[in-house]
Parts: structure tokens; sequence; C-alpha cells
């Protein structure tokens, strides 16, 4: 049986950064868990930058996944949003990778770990913009500029999620949804 020596390298690697940080990996590090000689990784990758953006797409294809999962044709435009987000920012604090670099963004603020968080935010962004044109083309919603729209949807929610609950009590899964729909859906115009 053959060694996949990339995929070696690569779990490695993902396991690297998720407990040490972007900036705390070192190609040693990643060929001594791997059980490889550094000089195997650079067969594969030219640099710790590059080894990075091969595990960042592999979480971003994952955090795809993790959304189309929820999105259920029958539910309407609001009722999928409030899944996705809420499947999409339970993945990001959960998967140890986007946690170490929210931490070392915070921390230290590593150009690569902030390029990192980045990637995922602006992810989870495209994925709404896709779900709003699609929405717009359906009639659910009004016409709108889907990029802005969707990050003002994502904000919301990490509003009402994150940030509320550090100086209130925090909403619970069924109020972020009703709120979402109150700011997103009706509005705050009377009828």
């Amino acid at each position: 049986m053959t060694v996949d020596r990339r995929k070696l390298i690569v779990e490695a690697a993902a396991k690297s950064f998720a407990l040490f940080g972007y900036k705390a990996t070192t190609m040693d590090q990643v060929a001594k868990i791997a059980g490889v000689g550094k000089g195997t990784i650079y067969t594969f990758f030219a640099n710790k930058e590059e080894l990075f953006q091969d595990i960042m797409s592999r979480l971003l294809h994952e955090m795809r996944l993790v959304a189309e999962d929820v999105v259920r044709p029958e539910r309407n435009f609001f009722d999928n949003l409030h899944q996705v987000l809420d499947r999409l920012l339970d993945f990001r604090e959960e998967h140890e990778l986007a946690i170490k670099l929210a931490q070392e963004v915070k921390e230290i603020g590593t150009p690569m770990a902030q390029e990192g968080i980045q990637q995922i935010e602006k992810a989870i962004v495209g994925y709404i913009r896709h779900q709003v044109r699609l929405a717009m083309e359906k009639g659910e919603i009004k016409r709108c500029d889907p990029e802005l729209t969707a990050f003002v949807m994502l904000k919301l929610y990490t509003a009402l999620t994150a940030d509320w609950k550090k100086s209130h009590e925090p909403l619970g899964k069924n109020e972020v949804a009703e709120l979402l729909r109150f700011y997103l859906q009706g509005g705050l115009a009377p009828d």
C-alpha cells in the first residue's frame, strides 16, 4: 500500500495551524507531525503560505457543504437564511482552525491569520449573496445590491448572536430568527 504523503502533510499542517496558529507553525513541525522529511513538503508546496491556502480552501469547501446541507427549497428565504447563518457561525465557532486564527488575530494580528479570517467571512457573504440573488429572482425579496445585503445580513446576525450577549442576556435561536425577520423582512416602518 502506497502512502499518500501529500495527504499526510495537509493533515499534519491542518493540525499544526489549529494547535499553534499560523505564525507559530513551522515547516519543521509539519514534517515532524506528518512523519516525513521537510524536503518532502516542498515537493508539494512552495512555502508555508501555499500550504495554508490549501488548508483554507478545504475549510471553505467544508463550510459550503455545511450551508448547502441546511437549505431547503420548500422553506422561504428568511427561514433558510437563519438556518444557514446559524450553522455557518456554529461551524466557525467550533472549527479549531477558525478559532485559533481568530485568537491569533486578536492577540498578535498576524497578517496571514487575518487573511484567513477574511476568507471565511468573504465565503459566508458570498454564499448569502448567492441566496439573495436567488430570492430576488423568485420574487421573495425586493431588488437590492446582493453583496451589500449579504454583508448587512451577516453583520446583523453576528450582532444579535455574539455582540448582544457581551452586555445583555443572550438571545435564543427563535428570538434571533424573529428579529432577523422583523428587521429584514418587515422593517421598522409602520404598516
